[in-house]
């Protein structure tokens, strides 16, 4: 007989966490405030032996948890919590609370923290304000920035975009006479190196001039006795434009950021993406941190069936968004008009478009891929779509708020209305994914979309967000 200790792991090298369950899928809980998992594998959320009636976060006290930014290969769950304004960190492996980050600022409409969690990022549009906490520095800033609402960050946390609500951006608009003038939508956060903050001394907007003699000129710098963070309008080409942007994403290979407009959905005119390329001479010299102070819009692409979240597979983007009935190119939807969803599918290689699939109606902002060459999409007030009035009418025709996509049919399965699809979590390699619809949180089969016996992992609170805690890497994450 051999006896011996030590310690056990399971993937990726990961330490056994004290719970023994392998595959744990969170729910951000509401009323009670609460962070559950259940064993994503047997879909129960009680230990085998039933000693344990439910998994918990311990240390948990934060209130009205509204998301979860998913950090896998960190082993690290970043929650927003809507009632007390901080976010909390989750130590996945000890399956307990960690830090807490206070953000100062009010209500944060977006928040995310860098995967190296050294920076907090987050927008207030009540406020106007954008919100950064340096950690390693123990400091907090507040700059100034009419409209703000939505904040994103690029996977190495070198670019940091911030968005003004219901904007426009015509082609070559910057700064280059030196005077910020408040019609740009889209702003470049950039800590600024010691040099670079010493002359910006009370300068509030302080003109940056980089090694290639182009001149870029904050809207505001903080603290402004000795600024360490400005936040810089990002300029449009000739060929460039923003029409209501409302997120980017980010290229795989990490050369470019794509901004989507949203276009007719959300009161514009044209929806499409913004192409910005991220190059060294874009990016802050000697920049830690957010680094974008140099960045310029370079092409506009038209997405006409509408653009609110986008995710990639390679070069291939996959597109989310919706059409108006009696949409005309260029011009605002009529009024009384519904939209309805269509995914476009976009080749980056070449940029064309190289499809275009009816999905579920509403604003969608949650993908995610899954296995069996699933895509995931999310969205919210689907009830208010073309599907839904074709329903009321008598045609039996799905309106629910989740839609599977079928990468390699190019086939759309539509789910039930059960309400708002606000959370999605692929518990990959087990063709399974889990979501939180209209509060409360179901699983389907990725081979179908059949739904599987969700009884044993059901909340007597409301769900807001799920995730998989134990993937293997960031992209798990619908809300990053």
């Amino acid at each position: 007989m051999l006896v011996s200790c030590g310690k056990n792991y399971f993937i990726a090298g990961r330490s056994l966490p004290p719970s023994g369950v392998l595959n744990r899928v969170m729910f951000a809980e509401q009323n009670p405030n609460a962070l559950p998992f259940v064993d994503a594998y047997y879909d129960v959320r009680h230990n085998t032996s039933d000693t344990i009636p439910q998994f918990e976060i311990s240390g948990y006290s934060g209130k009205l948890p509204v998301t979860i930014q998913n950090l896998g290969a960190q082993q690290v769950g970043a929650v927003y919590n809507a009632g007390s304004d901080n976010l909390t960190l989750v130590d996945y492996a000890q399956e307990k609370v960690g830090t807490t980050i206070p953000i100062a600022g009010g209500y944060a409409n977006s928040v995310f923290i860098s995967r190296d969690l050294h920076y907090v990022y987050a927008a207030n549009d009540a406020n106007h304000v954008v919100t950064v906490v340096d950690r390693p520095e123990g400091t907090s800033y507040v700059l100034n920035l009419p409209g703000v609402y939505r904040i994103s960050v690029s996977p190495g946390g070198s670019v940091v975009l911030a968005f003004v609500k219901n904007s426009d951006q015509g082609p070559s608009q910057s700064t280059t006479n030196g005077t910020p003038n408040n019609e740009f939508s889209v702003y470049s956060i950039v800590k600024l190196t010691q040099a670079e903050s010493l002359e910006a001394a009370n300068q509030p907007h302080f003109t940056f001039k980089a090694p290639n003699g182009q001149e870029n000129t904050a809207e505001d710098c903080e603290p402004q006795n000795l600024p360490k963070y400005c936040i810089f309008p990002v300029s449009t080409g000739p060929n460039a434009s923003f029409n209501h942007p409302v997120k980017a994403v980010f290229s795989p290979d990490g050369s470019t950021a794509y901004v989507l407009d949203c276009g007719p959905e959300c009161g514009g005119t044209e929806a499409g993406l913004t192409k910005i390329p991220l190059t060294a001479s874009t990016l802050n010299p000697g920049g830690i941190g957010a680094s974008g102070v140099n960045l310029e819009a370079t092409s506009f692409v038209p997405i006409p069936k509408g653009v609110t979240d986008a995710d990639f597979n390679g070069n291939t983007m996959y597109i989310a968004g919706q059409q108006c009935q009696g949409f005309v190119q260029g011009q605002p939807c009529p009024s009384q008009s519904l939209f309805t969803g269509y995914l476009t599918v976009y080749d980056t290689s070449n940029g064309t478009i190289t499809g275009t699939y009816p999905i579920g109606d509403g604003y969608h902002n949650k993908m995610l891929f899954g296995d069996d060459n699933t895509l995931w999409i999310g969205a919210s007030q689907c009830n208010a779509g073309v599907r839904y009035q074709e329903a009321e009418a008598g045609k039996n025709v799905p309106y629910g708020c989740l839609t599977m996509f079928n990468t390699s049919t190019d086939k759309a399965t539509i789910d039930s209305y059960k309400g708002d699809a606000t959370g999605i979590a692929s518990v990959t390699n087990f063709h399974k994914v889990y979501s939180a619809e209209g509060g409360q949180v179901y699983i389907y089969s990725t081979k179908d979309m059949s739904e599987l016996d969700n009884s044993n992992v059901t909340v007597a609170g409301t769900v807001s967000d799920v995730a998989y805690i134990d993937a293997g890497s960031d992209a798990n994450n619908t809300y990053y």
